[in-house]
């Protein structure tokens, strides 16, 4: 249950279709769905009589509902659900006053509002799942085209050894292929009927429980669980930790990306496009948009699943503040991951690579980038340890020189007896030492594949 209003910075941190499903509108209609669905299960097995089942499913249209006379009456009814029932019984009344007295029976406010949301997080799971599939595609184009793309590999925010840029993209693809295998999985347990009535025995209807239950189960295309969950919150916590994990490697990417953007480092740049990027006191400013909205995501969401995870703590049969403290936190959560993966998906999908600029990068520190491939080379003959001192002081003399690593080296008479020219020569080529990138993007994108042909199987 949300009345989040996001009128004018929604679309700067979610996706348009997101925010229509966690409107206000979207939230009365899915909590009417329920009510409508309620009213055909109990019918369907004489709890109610049958010639109400129209009359109260007429009522349940969001389009007669007050919504500001809603959210007022809601502020002193504790929920939406009880003053969205007061309306709906009135609204029936005028349709079939008989079929009023049955609106809403043996049901309680949590489980209209509580099944509700999981109708709009079924929503929102589809469109997730969409773009997360459309991010995947992208990221794999990106790693099997720059596969063999050296650049530098950066470890504590210095240039540690040569990698591949399809490396650094297979390992965003990596994740979000755990990612798109997490959200599956979750599926089974998140969606899950909640129909307890007021203390979670449903009691109010009698021997017919159980099938009226099932009956709403099936109507609503929900799983019928063991027994209701009102005060047992694991699932719509784990669908928060989820999409936690998921912005948190969405803002990973970013990161990645917008330090690739550094004017220093200019080795790619997010796509342009008119009116993106721009800066209202400098024309000459490119900025990483969309960077911006996953690293914000990724500052905020964390704060949002704790309030998640803190709100399972509650109370007996129902609880009082852990299950409200959900009702922001989880749309928000997901609207925000929507914001992140729609941007991480346009960044993937049209990123700009400058591989004269990565190659550049790679002779920044004079050959100091291949002192481990030195090393080891050295290291078979005269011991790792020795070799690790002699190189280790041969970059220094470089660096206070100005000189090329591979020029000092080769001026060492410890060297020259254990490497020609030509081996030492070869030592320092960039694309000689990047080890098993290629081999690892291969595996990413089998796996890639494959996950692919199981989805649509």
């Amino acid at each position: 249950m949300t009345h989040l209003q996001f009128d004018l910075t929604g679309p700067l941190g979610s996706s348009g279709p997101m925010l229509e499903v966690f409107s206000d509108r979207r939230c009365v209609q899915r909590m009417l769905d329920v009510e409508a669905a309620l009213a055909r299960a109990q019918a369907l097995h004489g709890v109610i009589p049958a010639s109400a089942v129209a009359p109260i499913a007429a009522g349940c249209e969001a389009g007669r509902i007050d919504f500001p006379a809603l959210a007022n009456a809601a502020a002193s009814a504790g929920n939406l659900a009880i003053p969205l029932v007061a309306q709906l019984t009135g609204v029936v009344a005028a349709i079939d006053p008989e079929a009023a007295r049955f609106v809403h029976w043996g049901a309680t406010s949590q489980d209209i509002i509580d099944t509700g949301l999981l109708l709009q997080l079924r929503e929102a799971f589809d469109l997730i799942e969409a773009e997360l599939a459309a991010l995947a595609v992208a990221l794999a184009a990106l790693a099997a085209n720059h596969r063999d793309s050296p650049m530098a590999a950066r470890t504590w925010m210095q240039q540690a050894l040569p990698t591949t840029l399809g490396l650094k993209a297979a390992g965003w693809l990596d994740a979000v292929g755990r990612h798109q295998d997490r959200l599956r999985e979750l599926r089974a347990r998140l969606f899950a009927l909640q129909f307890g009535g007021a203390a979670g025995t449903l009691a109010s209807l009698g021997a017919s429980a159980p099938a009226v239950a099932a009956s709403l189960a099936e109507e609503l295309g929900l799983d019928l669980p063991d027994a209701p969950w009102h005060a047992q919150r694991d699932r719509v916590a784990e669908a928060a930790t989820v999409l936690g994990m998921l912005v948190g490697s969405l803002g990973k990417m970013a990161r990645d990306i917008s330090l690739l953007t550094q004017t220093e480092v200019g080795e790619a740049a997010e796509p342009a496009a008119p009116g993106r990027g721009g800066s209202s006191a400098m024309p000459h400013k490119r900025n990483p948009v969309g960077c911006a909205v996953a690293l914000s995501a990724a500052v905020r969401v964390p704060g949002l699943v704790a309030t998640m995870l803190a709100g399972m703590v509650q109370e007996h049969e129902r609880a009082l503040g852990g299950w409200q403290a959900e009702w922001d936190t989880l749309p928000y959560i997901v609207l925000l991951t929507a914001g992140s993966l729609q941007q991480m998906r346009h960044a993937a999908e049209g990123l700009q690579v400058d591989p004269a600029a990565m190659r550049a990068n790679l002779d920044l520190t004079r050959g100091q980038l291949m002192a481990e491939a030195v090393t080891l080379a050295l290291g078979a003959g005269m011991g790792r340890l020795a070799a690790h001192h002699l190189v280790g002081d041969a970059c220094r003399e470089a660096s206070a020189q100005g000189r090329h690593l591979r020029e000092v080296l080769a001026e060492k008479p410890e060297v020259g007896a254990l490497l020609d020219a030509n081996q030492l020569e070869r030592l320092f080529d960039p694309l000689g030492y990047t080890g098993q990138a290629a081999h690892f993007v291969e595996r990413v994108l089998r796996t890639h594949r494959a996950r692919q042909d199981a989805i649509q199987e």
